[in-house]
């Protein structure tokens, strides 16, 4: 397990009472370099904790994985200025092998060498390089899901988000069955598309791609890379606490997949195949 929190003095002012000097817990946020074979490929702004999950998610979301027996092995090792020989490994370096025949990363996606913590799609040199095509099909998938379950959702997040208890600064991904409720997986990360790709990575690596019947519920924003990322991994409903983007909200519809915004207390916003999400019996 990575290292998550991490202690920092700070200076707290209040109005009424003056200043008081203490320790804060902070989100751990540091670079990971991720390798397909020794041959850099990406730097991602991450929480440590569950990178190959997080190297494995962001394959699938870039189209190269779509089966577990694809992905053969990850190794952190370290490198110049990386935890070399005499420094000891920071485990900021992770190298992947891929199965024979695994195509990699294609040079026509024209991603740059550096992605923040903010936003996984930066660095992508044009709009045309964002969009990915999914091996899968939502559109397909006739889950449906109850709107009261749906209301519990956020709910079940929070009270999982360990993490974000210590600190008040990471995002959370949650999976849940779309009949049951049950939380299938939860990651955070300092990243929202970072904690996303770890769940992802997590289905991957346990042989469950396409996500049939599920719903990944996220503690942010519903930005259009969130989208595209459960697109990618056939999940047929995105929930998310906060507002959904423009471009969000149209490749959803465009993708078949189930696009929830707002989803705070009784009310939600169903901004993309409102049919999958059931009314109470009146």
């Amino acid at each position: 397990m990575g290292r998550i929190t991490a202690r920092a003095p700070a200076v707290r002012i209040s109005l009424a009472g003056g200043a008081t000097r203490r320790a804060d817990t902070l989100a751990v946020e540091e670079p990971l370099e991720i390798r397909i074979g020794g041959v850099p490929v990406v730097v991602t702004m991450r929480t440590p904790g569950n990178d190959v999950e997080l190297a494995a998610g962001f394959l699938v979301s870039e189209g190269v994985l779509t089966r577990a027996d694809q992905f053969v092995s990850a190794i952190h090792c370290g490198g110049p200025g990386q935890g070399g020989a005499g420094e000891g490994n920071t485990y900021n370096v992770l190298d992947l092998t891929l199965a024979p025949g695994v195509a990699g990363l294609s040079t026509d996606i024209a991603r740059s060498f550096y992605m923040t913590s903010s936003c996984g799609v930066c660095g992508k040199a044009a709009i045309d390089a964002v969009a990915t095509v999914s091996a899968f099909d939502p559109a397909g998938d006739a889950a449906t899901v109850e709107a009261s379950l749906l209301a519990r959702l956020p709910d079940v997040l929070r009270a999982h988000q360990i993490g974000f208890d210590k600190t008040g600064g990471l995002h959370a991904a949650g999976l849940f069955d779309a009949a049951t409720g049950e939380l299938l997986v939860l990651r955070e990360d300092v990243g929202r598309h970072n904690a996303v790709d770890k769940v992802v990575g997590w289905a991957l690596q346990a042989g469950r791609l396409p996500l049939r019947g599920t719903v990944l519920m996220v503690s942010g924003r519903a930005s259009f890379e969130l989208a595209q990322k459960t697109a990618m991994a056939g999940i047929p409903v995105l929930a998310a606490v906060s507002a959904p983007s423009s471009l969000a909200v149209e490749l959803a519809t465009s993708a078949g997949v189930t696009l929830v915004g707002f989803l705070r207390g009784e009310t939600m916003n169903v901004y993309a195949h409102p049919e999958r999400v059931l009314l109470p019996r009146g």
